[in-house]
């Protein structure tokens, strides 16, 4: 088992396991594969721990507003 863990297959493997991982949570694919070539497994564990980013609501970004919040027309 020493010899798979410390191959560069199992390193890949990890990486792309959790590259899929951080896509499900709206985090960047890239960015985790790299991270996780790095330190692996405790990548794995900061994703799945870490809740996913939660994206701005439109109403503050001066998006879509509700219809019923218009204001009068003068």
């Amino acid at each position: 088992m020493d010899d798979y863990v410390g191959s560069g297959f199992f390193w890949f493997t990890v990486a792309l396991i959790n590259a899929g991982l951080a896509e499900q949570k709206n985090r960047s694919r890239w960015a985790w594969f790299l991270i996780s070539l790095l330190v692996g497994p405790i990548a794995t564990a900061l994703i799945v721990v870490w809740p996913a980013p939660v994206a701005p609501s439109m109403t503050r970004r001066g998006g879509w507003k509700d219809p019923e919040e218009q204001e009068p027309v003068p």
